[in-house]
């Protein structure tokens, strides 16, 4: 361990620091509070042997600016020596951030069995940290994983909608304009029915990197079901929704994949809807997909490989070939 001895006294600290390098542990010293403190920001001692009675701080107002600077997952064992051994000495230096008392004079056979259950506790209590931090990696990692989507990599439904709502609220309090974009692979059944679903997952993925590359900032790219995806894109009027539904156009066709059962072109297109609205006037977040649905329809209906850009209307129920 590396152990920060803390002791007005000269005489006091010198024989204290002779016990510990018999034992093992060389000692950074300091001779009061202040200059402790600064030793112990520096050197991130293992432990803190401190006197109760010094000039200016004394040893409980330092074990106070010790833990004022521990992190919560990062604790300092504290054992203060003293002559001073009352009940109500020993609630005060607990109360002050203290953990054990040794009494002055010092005994080294006292201060080796005070050392060794230390060590002991802060091992535990490392590994106890250190399975903390695990779980937490692996919550993280679980909950990286149940929000993205596993073919794609891009976003799942879930998470979509969680991002949707989010969006909403900070729109409804912002008063700015959010867009949404919808969009199909055109003709994808027929990709799969001639190229096979193995070949159709891939052409997927790589649909989903080009749509991943259009979203930047706050934007989010999903993919909301089998071959639809959606881009969310914060504080974008109608103007910025039809321009991003372009790039994605313009993407998506830039991958030259190869679609002979298309009836649109040689290779993979896809058809956008899009909508702008500013949350919470007058339009439901529920109104707002089906817009941009509605918009995908009439994108599809019109010839597809092109996007549609409109504000939230009625939506009828027919759709046609994927």
């Amino acid at each position: 361990m590396k152990i920060l001895l803390v002791d007005d006294s000269r005489s006091a600290r010198d024989l204290t620091a002779a016990y510990l390098m018999e034992m093992g542990y060389p000692a950074l010293e300091a001779c009061d509070a202040d200059s402790a403190l600064e030793i112990y920001n520096r050197e991130a001692p293992d432990l803190v042997l401190s006197d109760v009675e010094m000039p200016g701080k004394n040893g409980y107002e330092l074990a106070r600016d010790i833990r004022r600077h521990d992190r919560e997952d990062d604790w300092t064992p504290i054992i203060f020596l003293s002559s001073r051994v009352s009940d109500d000495d020993i609630v005060t230096g607990l109360e002050a951030g203290g953990d054990d008392y040794i009494t002055k004079p010092v005994s080294p056979v006292v201060l080796r069995a005070k050392l060794m259950a230390m060590q002991r506790i802060t091992r535990l209590r490392k590994r106890a940290v250190d399975l903390s931090r695990q779980l937490q990696q692996v919550n993280k990692s679980l909950m990286r994983l149940s929000s993205l989507d596993s073919l794609t990599g891009l976003a799942n439904r879930r998470s979509f909608d969680s991002a949707l709502e989010l969006e909403w609220q900070r729109g409804s309090r912002s008063g700015k304009p959010l867009a949404l974009l919808i969009g199909d692979v055109d003709f994808f059944k027929r990709y799969n029915d001639r190229y096979g679903h193995q070949q159709g997952d891939v052409c997927l993925r790589t649909v989903a990197e080009a749509l991943g590359r259009c979203a930047t900032g706050d934007e989010l790219a999903a993919r909301i079901g089998g071959e639809e995806f959606a881009l969310l894109l914060p504080n974008t009027d109608i103007d910025g929704a039809a321009a991003a539904g372009e790039r994605v156009l313009d993407a998506i066709r830039a991958l030259n994949l190869p679609h002979a059962a298309s009836e649109v072109a040689a290779w993979v297109t896809m058809s956008l809807g899009a909508t702008v609205c500013f949350p919470g006037a007058g339009c439901s977040a529920q109104d707002f997909f089906k817009a941009a649905d509605a918009a995908l329809y009439e994108a599809k209906s019109g010839g597809r490989d092109r996007c549609v850009a409109h504000t939230p209307v009625a939506v009828g129920e027919a759709t046609p070939e994927r």
